[in-house]
């Protein structure tokens, strides 16, 4: 049974951590079907959201596999070269985790715990969906392991720095209400109900037009951070190809006429 399981259901896209034997842990191989996943999902037109989860009932992802960490990166044999271009061009050691290229919709479907790694692989997500009994943590802390598949970089973005520097320095856990009440999910379900509302939401993306989604959330992207006057016009930039397409004229006529859309993306 491979490692990752992926199926696609119309036009989601399921990506599942398939080690629930090992809390759903990434090793080598692991990271290696997981980058696999992410480029097909970030190059297939017909896939238009993708939702992230884990097997089983008790973890989401419980980070690297530290007992196989060998596996992991560049290896631990690598050259210096090949260690540099995997810190600099590396897609990450949790699969995609280092890669800011894909602007389509992302869902986490967090089915248990997010420690680690894990949590950071679910920061990946636009959007968290956590079942109720699911706990969150920098537990790497505790082992010396640093967040190097974006924890500090994407924590302070959901969060805010106040909060995110808590999680980090002290790697504490919190529970899916605390995850809720701070903005690090946007909703708890009862336990194993989580994936089916990642599909419900997915399902409800899935029926908009998806160029604009998409410009937005690349603009969001680039822009985070940047002085105001530069974050404009990147959003500029970036929606003026959404704006001259087919499907916005299009969209514009249908609402001028009181008609449903035919938009291209749907032929």
């Amino acid at each position: 049974m491979s490692k990752v399981l992926t199926e696609k259901e119309g036009h989601i896209f399921i990506i599942t951590i398939n080690r629930p034997d090992q809390r759903n842990c990434v090793d080598g191989e692991t990271a290696g079907l997981l980058e696999d996943a992410w480029k097909r999902f970030r190059d297939d037109h017909d896939l238009y959201v993708a939702i992230i989860t884990g097997a089983g009932d008790l973890a989401f992802c419980s980070g690297a596999d530290l007992k196989n960490l060998a596996s992991l990166g560049p290896g631990l044999k690598a050259t210096r070269e090949q260690k540099r271009r995997f810190i600099t061009h590396g897609p990450g050691y949790m699969g995609y985790t280092r890669q800011v290229d894909i602007y389509k919709p992302i869902l986490a479907a967090i089915n248990g715990d997010a420690l680690a790694g894990g949590l950071e692989v679910s920061c990946l997500a636009d959007i968290r969906i956590a079942a109720q009994h699911s706990r969150f943590a920098v537990a790497n802390r505790r082992w010396n392991v640093p967040l190097i598949d974006g924890g500090t970089q994407r924590l302070p973005r959901i969060l805010g720095m106040g909060r995110a520097m808590e999680l980090i320095i002290t790697g504490r856990f919190i529970d899916a209400q605390e995850a809720l009440r701070i903005g690090l999910v946007n909703e708890v379900v009862p336990r194993g109900e989580a994936l089916e509302r990642a599909k419900e939401l997915g399902a409800g993306i899935c029926e908009l037009p998806q160029g604009a989604i998409r410009t937005d959330k690349q603009a969001a992207l680039m822009g985070f951070g940047r002085p105001l006057e530069e974050g404009l016009r990147i959003e500029a930039e970036v929606g003026q190809t959404t704006l001259e397409s087919f499907d916005t004229l299009e969209g514009a006529s249908a609402f001028a006429q009181k008609r449903k859309p035919k938009f291209k993306q749907d032929e």
